[in-house]
């Protein structure tokens, strides 16, 4: 008989979990209809407020901040004190990517577990099993005695600019805490856990080179102008770093010519040119993703140092945003919190978790921990579903109480050194 069986606390936070179970699906349901795509700050604020209010009858001290000074609704914050045991960060988002002018607007059930809604997934549905898991802790009589910080930002699909005052609470509570526990729902899959997500920023190539009639290119005087450099640049790249396990550099568009005009939001632009003049200049905008810290230095290294070897007679400047998400970088501890994971999983009967490939988990708030924790996985959040991110959006009521049941427990263990 395994220990979650004989335990009376664990028994108790199944039950909990169990006797909510139909109230969590209603709050579900209720903010899924509720639109907050990140722009809509007034609707990031009422899903704010509902949560909020969920967790202020668990006695946490909560706050909405405000978003204003990086453009944005701002974040949710509840915090309780005990004096027992790990700080828990726990990791939320209160906004979608379905905007006021998206045609989905409210959740259909599919069947009797499946919900097609926006957010149900990414991540309303994991919000809810934050909520149901404080709940269950606190009707076992054992939340008195953790600390723990809950963050659902309202920005997390569109992030507010400065990133560094978007993401400031976040950073600093991950400062404060030991472990995080993200509730994204990580690739849909149950049976997985993230431990390592890969980072994203953005990248800027600009080449110029002489313009000069065609008939002199290659010459010593003209060079080979701006649209060969360029070309020369984007293969080394892909010659010295598309082998590298888990890292990405794409090269979203490309615009050159004798003249060229750039989109103020940086999709795009336009170019002049004619077939019988050398191309004075050429720009290239991509992002680059990697699996840690480590790994991002050195492709930027890598890929200055292509930059600087530049053909006859042009010029090259390669620069990186300032702001993008960092990687989760896989540690000891991440890799040992999975582990406590997969322990309980199994001793509540649910089966074994693995780690999720990092080529599939994209970033995500939790990433801005990496740095300050000494454990963290993402990917607690309401799983099964797909479609994230498009009007096809589902995800599976079943893994509610689940998920809630093993994160609850997790903590319980973590907090009385039952593991």
């Amino acid at each position: 008989m395994s220990f979650s069986q004989t335990n009376k606390d664990e028994k108790k936070i199944i039950n909990a979990v169990d006797a909510n179970i139909n109230e969590a699906i209603g709050l579900i349901k209720e903010s899924v209809n509720m639109n907050s795509g990140t722009m809509n700050f007034t609707g990031v604020k009422a899903v704010g407020n509902l949560f909020k209010g969920e967790l202020d009858k668990l006695g946490f001290e909560t706050h909405l901040t405000n978003g204003e000074s990086y453009g944005r609704a701002g974040h949710l914050i509840a915090t309780r004190k005990g004096k027992k045991g790990p700080k828990f960060l726990m990791i939320g988002h209160l906004d979608t990517v379905f905007e006021l002018d998206s045609p989905f607007q409210e959740y259909t059930m599919l069947n009797d577990s499946i919900m097609k809604g926006p957010g149900v997934a990414d991540m309303k549905g994991g919000d809810v099993i934050i909520v149901l898991a404080m709940q269950a802790l606190q009707k076992a009589g054992l939340l008195d005695e953790m600390s723990i910080e809950i963050i659902m930002t309202g920005d997390e699909e569109k992030s507010g600019k400065p990133l560094e005052l978007s993401k400031k609470d976040l950073i600093d509570a991950a400062k404060r805490a030991d472990i995080a526990l993200g509730f994204e729902n990580g690739d849909n899959n149950p049976k997985t856990i993230v431990v390592s997500r890969r980072g994203s920023t953005d990248w800027k190539l600009r080449v110029t080179g002489n313009p000069a009639h065609s008939s002199q290119v290659f010459t010593e005087t003209v060079g080979t102008g701006s649209i060969y450099e360029t070309s020369r640049i984007l293969n080394a790249f892909y010659l010295q770093l598309a082998n590298e396990k888990d890292l990405t550099f794409n090269p979203g568009f490309i615009i050159g010519g004798t003249s060229l005009s750039e989109n103020e939001d940086g999709t795009g632009g336009q170019a002049l040119g004619k077939t019988n003049v050398v191309s004075q200049e050429t720009m290239v905008r991509g992002d680059l993703r990697a699996v840690s810290l480590e790994q991002l230095k050195k492709a930027k290294e890598t890929m200055q140092k292509i930059v600087a070897e530049s053909y006859p007679k042009t010029k090259a400047e390669l620069t990186f945003s300032s702001g993008g998400y960092p990687p989760l970088t896989l540690t000891e501890g991440n890799t040992k919190l999975l582990g406590y994971f997969n322990t309980v999983s199994k001793d509540l009967g649910f089966g074994s978790v693995t780690a999720v490939n990092p080529r599939n988990a994209g970033a995500a708030d939790i990433s801005f921990t990496s740095e300050y924790v000494d454990m963290a996985i993402d990917g607690l959040g309401l799983t099964g579903g797909g479609g994230d991110h498009t009007i096809d959006e589902t995800g599976n009521l079943n893994t509610v109480a689940v998920q809630a049941k093993i994160t609850a427990v997790l903590m319980y263990r973590l907090v009385n050194s039952k593991l």
